[in-house]
């Protein structure tokens, strides 16, 4: 079953990006390749979420929604990476 994430940040461009190519890579060498994934704003959260299993965040966000979100940043800190890339690679193989 392909998994969709949703990356955000405060603007969608710069520190997603960064997030996205690490935790792609990180899912590529565990062997998970059946996700779609996508970036937006903060702002845009709710109406780009639609189709999001697993949502990873560098900044708050400032309403509960219905899908996980894990916070990010310890992807662009490097303090704690491991231990996100891990809870990432638990919540998308739940189940399975």
């Amino acid at each position: 079953m392909v998994k969709n994430l949703l990356f955000v940040c405060a603007t969608g461009i710069a520190t997603s990006t960064a997030v996205t190519e690490k935790v792609m890579e990180f899912l590529k060498e565990k062997g998970v390749t059946n996700v779609n994934y996508s970036q937006t704003n903060v702002a845009s959260v709710r109406s780009n979420s639609d189709d999001a299993d697993l949502i990873v965040s560098t900044t708050k966000i400032p309403y509960e929604l219905d899908i996980p979100v894990i916070n990010g940043l310890a992807l662009i800190t490097g303090v704690g990476e491991e231990k996100v890339l891990n809870s990432i690679y638990d919540k998308l193989t739940e189940g399975e």
